[in-house]
């Protein structure tokens, strides 16, 4: 029963690791957007003074944080025109999407909840639960900044790279919105953010 047990676990494990190779594989630009959004998380929780094993946790939820966007067609996810209503509602399944998959192996539990609430926004208009300022785990409050962060400073298909300048005010014009604002504090003293 025990050998059972662990070998449907190594099973699951196994899966979703083909899961993120598969999604990274078609979609290159995923897999390069999560390593960074994974790295500024864990220089984020370092400045935040977190250890290095939650460090460590928080950086691979942020290596994940997309996953569940592997249910999404390419076509949206590549598209260099603004987005339409019905893609936004695709994009907006990937948290749940992604909770899916990786709640389903036991020592990921955790993480899928973060991925879950990477979406979630301080004034409660986000989704796919609309929680509220300390209802949003901590990790993925990091998590959003970190993402939004990574978005707004790398050049997209359908915009160029924001500046520091106009990412700094779009930072501080959203505290308290879409940020928790202690945290973006935080962030916004990071040199490569000055």
């Amino acid at each position: 029963y025990r050998q059972k047990l662990f070998e449907s676990s190594e099973i699951k494990e196994k899966t979703v690791a083909t899961i993120i190779k598969a999604f990274h594989n078609s979609f290159f630009h995923a897999k390069e957007h999560g390593e960074r959004v994974g790295g500024i998380c864990y220089k984020f929780s370092k400045l935040l003074g977190y250890t290095e094993i939650y460090s460590q946790e928080i950086k691979t939820a942020g290596i994940m944080h997309d996953i569940g966007k592997i249910n999404i067609a390419v076509r949206i996810l590549a598209k260099r025109e603004t987005l339409n209503d019905n893609d936004w509602k695709e994009i907006k399944k990937h948290p749940e999407t992604g909770y899916r998959i990786l709640s389903s192996v036991g020592h990921m539990a955790q993480l899928a909840e973060y991925i879950l609430a990477h979406h979630e926004r301080w004034d409660g208009k986000g989704y796919p639960k609309g929680l509220h300022e300390k209802d949003i785990p901590l990790i993925a409050r990091i998590i959003c900044i970190a993402d939004v962060y990574d978005a707004l400073t790398e050049d997209r298909p359908y915009r160029r790279a924001w500046s520091r300048t106009e990412v700094r005010q779009f930072f501080e014009e959203q505290k308290g919105k879409m940020f928790d604002a202690e945290l973006v504090d935080v962030f916004l003293t990071r040199p490569d953010v000055q």
